[in-house]
């Protein structure tokens, strides 16, 4: 007679796949009968300062009547702010004669601002207090008509 192809090993891990499914099963219809489909349990509020709570706003705290035609969309337009603003001093915080430029600190901004010796009235060196105009470069704001400050 011939042995039978279901050994210990088989039926040990028959037995645990089946009683996995039976939990899985169980979980599920555990999930199932815990469902709350409550859609006021699901509406979320947002208070006048930004943090999310369950509560309504309170309607008599509200302050003014909105008007659709004061919302902007997009980006806001930019005033055409110009850029050569008149004179603006700074301190030249670095300046390389050999090569031929440098760095102004602007003193009301306090940004650093490149210069080249092609747009200076008078010859700087570091340290000097200078007017200058401000002019837009390819990669950032460059000084123009660079003159020692009287």
């Amino acid at each position: 007679m011939a042995k039978s192809q279901e050994t210990w090993n088989k039926k040990e891990k028959e037995n645990k796949k089946k009683k996995k499914r039976e939990d899985k099963s169980k979980k599920k219809e555990e999930r199932k009968s815990n469902v709350t489909s409550d859609f006021d349990s699901m509406i979320a509020y947002v208070d006048e300062f930004g943090n999310i709570t369950s509560t309504p706003p309170d309607p008599t705290k509200k302050t003014k009547e909105i008007n659709a035609e004061d919302i902007e969309l997009g980006v806001p337009v930019r005033e055409a702010a110009d850029e050569n603003d008149g004179n603006r001093t700074g301190i030249v915080s670095f300046f390389d004669s050999s090569k031929g430029y440098g760095f102004i600190k602007d003193l009301e901004t306090q940004e650093s601002i490149f210069t080249h010796i092609g747009k200076h009235l008078e010859e700087i060196k570091e340290g000097n207090k200078v007017t200058f105009r401000t002019e837009k470069g390819p990669k950032g704001m460059n000084a123009v008509d660079v003159a020692k400050a009287k």
